[in-house]
């Protein structure tokens, strides 16, 4: 499709610089919302790329999604007269800070392996775990069932 070349420059710089593009499949949409050219230049443009094999391409919910490849990276390197230093932001390591996330407790002080677990399992030493579940924990015989509550059949006078 014949597109001015700032718009195609615009478009491929907006791909170099996050790694990926997403566009709305929608062909008559004025402009597009990271690149300020008109949708259907970006689309096509992509289309392009793609069949070239320079991105991968995915649809979800009318909306487009490309991906740079390592191919599609130096082509545009090439396009754009970039150095090999630049990299898009999908290939940048993020720095971690090690002080951003709480630390919990020494992890010397607490058993190793599954101790706590098992300790867990068998209780406290001279209790019936059996015998003290449940709710209220009483014998199977001290349940009683007293019917005419909620929406079934209303309650028996003792008339």
């Amino acid at each position: 499709m014949l597109m001015p070349k700032k718009n195609r420059i615009a478009i491929y710089e907006a791909l170099f610089k996050d790694g990926v593009l997403v566009a709305k499949k929608d062909l008559c949409m004025d402009k597009h919302g990271e690149t300020e050219v008109p949708n259907l230049h970006v689309v096509k443009a992509m289309m392009s790329l793609k069949s070239r094999g320079y991105v991968k391409q995915q649809l979800a919910w009318s909306h487009y999604y490309w991906y740079l490849t390592n191919e599609g990276i130096q082509y545009l390197r090439d396009f754009l007269h970039l150095p090999p230093e630049i990299v898009p932001s999908t290939l940048k390591r993020q720095v971690r800070a090690e002080t951003a996330r709480p630390r919990g407790r020494d992890m010397q002080s607490r058993p190793q392996g599954s101790a706590d677990r098992d300790a867990y399992r068998r209780g406290a030493p001279g209790s019936d775990k059996k015998a003290d579940s449940g709710a209220g924990a009483t014998a199977p015989g001290d349940i009683q069932f007293r019917g005419g509550f909620g929406r079934g059949k209303p309650a028996a006078s003792d008339e």
